[in-house]
C-alpha cells in the first residue's frame, strides 16, 4: 500500500481531477454529474463521515486515527468527500488551487490571527 504522506507530497490536484474524470467517463456517468447532483452527493458523503464520529467526544474523535480499522472506514468516507469536490471542479471548470487560495485570502482578512488566536471568534468569553 502507498505511504499516504509520501502520496500527498507527490501527487497533484490534476492528477486527482484525472483519476475521477477517467472512472466517469469510463462509466458514462458524466450525463449524472450535474452541479445539483454531485453537490447533494457530496453533502450526503460528509453526512457519512460525520456518523463515525457521532457521539464521540472531542478527545475520542482525536483517538480514532489510532484505531487503523475505524480510521480505515474514515478514510473511506473522506475519499468519497473529495472525490464528489474533484467531480464538481472538473464538471464546472473550477481551478481548485486558485479557489483555495481566494478563499483563504478571504479567511486571513475575515479573521485576523492576532484577533482569533485559540478561539473560535472575537467574542470568545471562555476563561
Amino acid at each position: 500500500m502507498t505511504d499516504p504522506q509520501r502520496a500527498d507530497s507527490t501527487t497533484t490536484v490534476a492528477e486527482l481531477r484525472r483519476l475521477i474524470a477517467d472512472f466517469v467517463d469510463r462509466r458514462d456517468w458524466r450525463q449524472f454529474h450535474s452541479p445539483k447532483n454531485l453537490s447533494m452527493s457530496l453533502a450526503i458523503e460528509a453526512a457519512e463521515l460525520m456518523e463515525h464520529f457521532q457521539w464521540l467526544t472531542a478527545d475520542q474523535s482525536r483517538n480514532v486515527a489510532d484505531e487503523p480499522d475505524k480510521l480505515a472506514d474514515v478514510a473511506d468516507e473522506l475519499a468519497d468527500v473529495l472525490s464528489y469536490a474533484l467531480a464538481m471542479a472538473n464538471q464546472l471548470g473550477l481551478d481548485l488551487s486558485t479557489a483555495v487560495r481566494n478563499k483563504m485570502a478571504k479567511n486571513e482578512r475575515k479573521y485576523p490571527a492576532d484577533e482569533y488566536r485559540g478561539r473560535f471568534g472575537p467574542e470568545d468569553h471562555r476563561t
